[in-house]
């Protein structure tokens, strides 16, 4: 069973039928909506700031999202994609967006609707992704704009294939 921890006054709240993994923690002062999916290894530590986690959004293994003492928040949209030993500290991921595996995001980033951060990039503070764009490199940089069509089914089938995936671990 995950590690749900309350903190500082804080309790996670978690929608009925988010799939937690068995060794998954979430921290204080987190809401996580539904159809979303928390994997293996992965930490929110909403211990010094808030973390919001939108709609059928998954966060894949070994990822961490976290924040800065009353500096910054972590907001996720609806539809995103985190992959794997992902790191968000303190930035905004906006709908239907896809961050590639071992990438860093940090804090005041801003990733735009559609966007797709490559594996292995890191995007730096206060660094704006434009929306349906690729951005890649560290520090990233903008690679190219992505068919606005392509780009959104793309994202979406991955963030339906998790939501099939979780099913199969509720079974």
């Amino acid at each position: 069973m995950a590690l749900i921890k309350s903190l500082r006054g804080f309790s996670p709240k978690i929608a009925e039928d988010v799939y937690l993994a068995d060794n998954a923690t979430i921290i204080g002062d987190v809401e996580i909506a539904k159809g979303s999916s928390i994997w293996f290894n992965t930490v929110l530590r909403g211990d010094v700031n808030s973390i919001r986690i939108g709609e059928r959004v998954n966060i894949q293994d070994g990822a961490v999202v976290h924040t800065l003492y009353e500096k910054s928040v972590a907001e996720i949209g609806n539809d995103v994609s985190i992959g794997h030993n992902v790191t968000i500290h303190g930035a905004r991921i906006e709908n239907g967006a896809l961050i590639g595996m071992n990438a860093v995001v940090l804090d005041h980033a801003v990733i735009g609707e559609g966007a797709l951060v490559a594996a292995g990039s890191v995007v730096l503070s206060g660094m704006r992704v434009e929306p349906g764009c690729i951005y890649g490199g560290v520090p990233a940089k903008f690679i190219k704009k992505l068919d606005p069509t392509q780009s959104r089914e793309i994202n979406r089938k991955i963030a339906r294939n998790y939501l099939m995936y979780a099913g199969w671990y509720k079974e």
